[in-house]
């Protein structure tokens, strides 16, 4: 393995977290719900710190990233740390640096004291559940719903 470092991502960056967030979309078959843009990044990431971003770089060039934020467990009394996307560079994989990317992820929730690191996944991408399972994470039982767009909006006028 090169040298793999990690960085947390700066505002000048934005566009790069964008395309991140855009090769991880089409990864998924999901490229058309993208509708994130530079400033939306800007001000949800930088100016209101409602999430980080991680890269991992191979001797300095940026390979793969993670997007996470907090949530609040009422069960542990403390925040986790959710994992909302994790990419790493199709050229770049089978290199163990995703996992590299995982635990440095788990350092930032050891060294801040969070109380959790979880994370979804998409039912059919099997070779990622077999590689979260491998490492020892537990899949729970819980299944995610979600409203956006004219759904949500529909929901609310009821």
């Amino acid at each position: 393995m090169s040298e793999l470092t990690f960085k947390i991502a700066e505002r000048k960056d934005s566009r790069l977290i964008l395309e991140y967030i855009k090769k991880l979309a089409d990864y998924e078959k999901r490229s058309d719900e993208v509708i994130a843009t530079e400033k939306s990044i800007e001000k949800w990431i930088f100016d209101e710190k409602q999430a980080e971003v991680l890269f991992a770089l191979e001797d300095r060039h940026i390979v793969g990233f993670a997007l996470y934020f907090l949530s609040f467990s009422t069960y542990i009394g403390n925040v986790n740390m959710h994992l909302e996307d994790l990419f790493i560079d199709p050229e770049y994989r089978r290199r163990g640096y995703g996992k590299a990317l995982l635990k440095e992820l788990g350092k930032i929730v050891i060294d801040r004291d969070y109380g959790r690191f979880e994370w979804t996944c998409l039912s059919w991408n099997r070779p990622s559940i077999d590689f979260y399972l491998s490492i020892g994470a537990e899949q729970k039982d819980w299944d995610v719903f979600h409203f956006t767009g004219d759904a949500l909006k529909d929901f609310v006028k009821e």
